[in-house]
């Protein structure tokens, strides 16, 4: 059972990132995940279910011309079902960078992740990096 611990659950979904592979990290998603995307840009808002947090995803490859980076930068805090990871996310866009820290909240039941909840250390610099909805 030691495999549906939160904490080894965000560690294999980060771990999973940071080798590219998407569709292992995707899978760690319950089916009706919830993401809250912060700020007031093109990818704010809550996205619904894999497709949904697909959908977000690759528009954020895509927005970042392939660029957008997420590495874990610090240990996890775990706190029952709620798993805290320090991140840095980094991307460029069309002349313009984003480098910044931030923490991902990950809500992990059954082995899956159920919620997730982002934080930015600056969210008007990030909502300027991604741009409004077009």
């Amino acid at each position: 059972m030691s495999d549906q611990q939160p904490a080894a659950v965000a560690g294999t979904y980060f771990d999973a990132l940071a080798q590219g592979d998407v569709p292992g990290a995707m899978a760690l998603f319950a089916p009706d995940v919830v993401w809250h995307q912060p700020g007031a840009n093109q990818f704010s808002g809550d996205h619904v279910g894999g497709a949904g947090v697909g959908q977000l995803l690759g528009g954020m490859m895509e927005a970042s011309q392939g660029t957008f980076q997420l590495k874990v930068d610090g240990a996890a805090m775990i706190n029952g079902d709620l798993v805290a990871v320090p991140v840095r996310f980094s991307g460029s866009r069309g002349g313009a960078t984003m480098d910044m820290r931030g923490v991902d909240l990950l809500t992990v039941r059954e082995g899956k992740i159920v919620e997730v909840h982002l934080f930015s250390e600056d969210g008007p610099a990030e909502d300027r990096f991604w741009g409004q909805a077009g």
